[in-house]
């Protein structure tokens, strides 16, 4: 079981997302009014703030949102989850498509620290079922396929 803690939006790719507090995940789209939402494989991404925890304690001066993450959770370890893995936060259901991406060295968190989480950390999901999701909901590992 995990806790959202951050629940974020950009309406352009390319910038930093900011914390929103709750969004409207869409059925196969993704968040509305996220730039990243559309009729593709990755449509929500995710990180553990475990993870984004241990990165500031390096050193990263990073807020939520700032690896361009839709959603941070404390207690699961995307990364140790495979592809086709099913979640459930409120009524909304999302699988797991693709674990991490490739880092774009422009990105100012490369450059400044030497390196990024979201290569190796972050995962991306696709919406099977919409609804609401806030900080403070908890979201559950549903089923590995």
């Amino acid at each position: 079981m995990g806790n959202v803690t951050a629940v974020c939006t950009s309406p352009e790719k390319g910038t930093q997302k900011s914390n929103v507090g709750k969004a409207l995940l869409i059925e196969n789209y993704g968040i509305q009014g996220d730039a990243h939402a559309g009729k593709w494989h990755r449509q929500v991404s995710l990180l553990s703030y475990d993870k984004i925890q241990m990165f500031r304690e390096k050193g990263a001066e990073v807020d939520d949102g700032a690896f361009g993450e839709n959603l941070v959770v404390e207690g699961i370890d995307f990364s140790r989850l495979p592809v086709g893995t099913r979640l459930l936060c409120n009524d909304v259901v999302l699988e797991i498509t693709q674990i991490g991406k490739e880092c774009h060295h422009g990105c100012q968190i490369f450059q400044k620290m030497g390196e990024c989480i979201m290569p190796r950390e972050g995962v991306f999901a696709k919406v099977i079922r919409g609804g609401m999701i806030q900080t403070g909901d908890q979201m559950q590992v549903m089923k590995y396929e």
